[in-house]
C-alpha cells in the first residue's frame, strides 16, 4: 500500500463517523475521490458515489459503509454525569474504562467510562449500559449541558495503530476499512477501459439500519451490487471454530454463501481469484448476510448481490484489528473482476 493510499485510509479511520452523523468522513472521502471520477452524487440520505462510465447500461454499485458504531447520551445526572445507550452495536464489557469523545455543542470533549473500583465491588457478573456512565470532569447538570445535550454521541478515543508493520488495529475498522477499499477501487479502474458502469458508493447507517444502502440502491437501479464489509475472524484464542468457521488474517479476502448471494457473481469473483493466483476464505450467511447486501437486494425489481469481506479479530470493539495484505487483496480481487466484464453478463443462475 502506498503511503498516500496508507495515509488515507488513517484519515478515515482517525474521523469520528457514529451512525447518523457521517458528514465530516464524507466530505474527506469525497474529497479523495474527485480527481478520478467521472462523477460524483450524493443523496437525501448522506451517501457520496463515485462513478465512472456512467453512460454504460450495465451498472455495479459497491457499497462501504462509512458509519462507526457509537455510544448516545440519553440522560445528564445532577452531579454532570452521562448516562447512555448505544447507536449500533456497542458491548458494555468493551466500553469499561475506555476514554471517549463526545460529539457535543461547539466543540468536542473527552470524557471517561467510570467504572466501581474492584476493591468497592467492582461490576458484578452480567452488567449492561445502563449500569456505565460518562464523567467529563463537570461538577454539576448545569455546567456540563453547556458542552452536552441529550441525543449527542460520544465514539471512543482510539487512534489507529500499527502492529508489527502488518496489520491494523483500532476502532472502527468496520467499516471505514470498506470505504476505503470501495474508493481505492475506484480509482485503480478509473486507470483501465472499463465496459460497465461503476458505482463506488460510501454509505451511511449500516450500523443502525442499512437505511443509506436502501436509498443508494433505489436511486440507481444497479444491474448487480456487492456489499464490502468485514467479517469475523477466528484466528485468536477462545474462538470455537467448529460453531463460527476458521477465518484467518492475511488468507484472503472472504465471499459469503447462502440464500441472498447471487451464485454467478462469485463466480465471477471466484475466476478473479483464480486468475490472480489468489486465496479467498468462505463464511456462511444462510438467511440473511447482516450488511448492506440485505438492503440493496430488496430494492426495486430485486438487484443481484455479493458480499466481499474483509477478516477482523475483535469486532465492535475499540481495538479491531484486520490485514493491510487481506485489504490489498481485496482491491485487487474487485478490479480485476470488474475490469474483465463485457457489461453483457447474465446473472440469472437458470441460464447458463
Amino acid at each position: 500500500m502506498e503511503n498516500t493510499q496508507k495515509d488515507f485510509l488513517f484519515e478515515l479511520l482517525t474521523t469520528a463517523s457514529p451512525s447518523s452523523m457521517e458528514m465530516g468522513i464524507q466530505k474527506k472521502w469525497m474529497e479523495y475521490i474527485k480527481p478520478f471520477a467521472d462523477e460524483i452524487r450524493t443523496d437525501n440520505a448522506g451517501n457520496v458515489i463515485g462513478v465512472l462510465n456512467p453512460d454504460a447500461d450495465f451498472k455495479i454499485l459497491l457499497a462501504g459503509h462509512c458509519d462507526e458504531i457509537a455510544l448516545v447520551i440519553n440522560r445528564i445526572d445532577d452531579h454532570g454525569f452521562l448516562h447512555f445507550d448505544k447507536m449500533g452495536g456497542i458491548n458494555p464489557k468493551a466500553a469499561v474504562g475506555m476514554k471517549v469523545t463526545v460529539l457535543g455543542q461547539g466543540r468536542p470533549i473527552t470524557g471517561v467510562v467510570g467504572v466501581n473500583a474492584q476493591h468497592h465491588g467492582g461490576l458484578k457478573g452480567d452488567f449492561g449500559l445502563d449500569d456505565l456512565f460518562i464523567d467529563c470532569g463537570a461538577k454539576s447538570k448545569e455546567e456540563i449541558e453547556k458542552f452536552v445535550q441529550i441525543g449527542d454521541l460520544a465514539v471512543y478515543k482510539r487512534e489507529p495503530e500499527l502492529l508489527m508493520d502488518r496489520y491494523i488495529s483500532g476502532r472502527g475498522l468496520d467499516n471505514r476499512t470498506g470505504a476505503f477499499i470501495v474508493a481505492e477501487v475506484l480509482r485503480r479502474l478509473s486507470e483501465k477501459n472499463i465496459n460497465i458502469g461503476v458505482y463506488a458508493a460510501s454509505t451511511v447507517n449500516e450500523e443502525t439500519n442499512m437505511g443509506g444502502a436502501y436509498f443508494a440502491a433505489a436511486g440507481l437501479e444497479p444491474s448487480m451490487a456487492i456489499a464490502v464489509d468485514v467479517t469475523f475472524a477466528t484466528d485468536y484464542p477462545h474462538v470455537n471454530k467448529n460453531k463460527y468457521g476458521d477465518v484467518r488474517l492475511d488468507h484472503g479476502p472472504v465471499l459469503a454463501k447462502g440464500a441472498p448471494i447471487n451464485l454467478k457473481i462469485n463466480r465471477l469473483l471466484e475466476n478473479a481469484a483464480r486468475s490472480l493466483d489468489m486465496n479467498v476464505q468462505y463464511e456462511l450467511t444462510p438467511r440473511m448476510t447482516g450488511t448492506d447486501a440485505d438492503k440493496m437486494r430488496l430494492t426495486g425489481r430485486g438487484v443481484p448481490v455479493s458480499l466481499v469481506s474483509l477478516p477482523l479479530r475483535y469486532m465492535h470493539s475499540p481495538v479491531e484489528t484486520a490485514s493491510i495484505q487481506d485489504m490489498e487483496e481485496e482491491i485487487d480481487l474487485l478490479v480485476q473482476m470488474i475490469s474483465g466484464m463485457t457489461g453483457k453478463e447474465s446473472l440469472n443462475p437458470l441460464e447458463d
